[in-house]
C-alpha cells in the first residue's frame, strides 16, 4: 500500500477519478479566475483595463496591487497553487469585507459579486490543487519516488 501527504491525496482524487471533463473545468477556473484576479492587479499597479495606478507601500491598494498581479501569474501557470491560492483567498475576503460589505448587506447590492466568488474558487484550489495542466502537475509527475513510498 502507497502512502501519499493529504495535499496529493486531494490532487490524486481531482485528476484520475474525476471524468476528463471535471478534470478540464477545474484547470478552466484557475486559469480564468487568475486571470481576472491579475487583471485587477494590473490595473492597481499600472493603471492599466481603466484602473489608476497606486503606489506600492503599507496602503490597502500598494498591498493588493502586487498580490494580485503576481498571484494571479501564479495562479494561471499552476506554480506554488494551494499556498498561493490560500493567500489570494483571504485576500479577497479581506477585500470584501473592508471594501464592499460597508456599502450593504448583499452582494450584489455592494458590487462584491467578484471578490466574493473568487474567495471561493480560491479556496477550492487551496484544497485542491493546481488540476493537471499546471507547472505544479508536472513537477510533482516528474519527481523521481522515494524508496520508502
Amino acid at each position: 500500500m502507497h502512502s501519499h501527504k493529504v495535499s496529493e491525496m486531494a490532487d490524486l482524487y481531482a485528476q484520475q477519478s474525476a471524468s476528463p471533463t471535471a478534470r478540464w473545468a477545474h484547470v478552466l477556473l484557475r486559469l480564468f479566475a487568475g486571470a481576472v484576479l491579475w487583471q485587477h492587479g494590473a490595473q492597481k499597479l499600472f493603471g492599466m483595463f481603466g484602473g489608476h495606478a497606486a503606489a506600492i507601500g503599507f496602503t490597502l491598494p500598494g498591498i493588493a496591487g502586487p498580490l494580485e498581479f503576481i498571484g494571479g501569474l501564479l495562479i494561471i501557470a499552476g506554480l506554488f497553487t494551494r499556498p498561493v491560492a490560500f493567500i489570494l483567498s483571504g485576500e479577497m475576503a479581506v477585500v470584501y469585507f473592508l471594501m464592499h460589505s460597508p456599502r450593504a448587506f448583499w452582494p450584489v447590492e455592494n458590487h462584491g459579486e467578484v471578490p466574493v466568488l473568487l474567495c471561493f474558487a480560491f479556496l477550492y484550489l487551496a484544497a485542491t490543487g493546481p488540476g493537471i495542466f499546471s507547472i505544479d502537475y508536472l513537477r510533482r509527475r516528474n519527481r523521481p519516488s522515494s524508496i520508502m513510498s
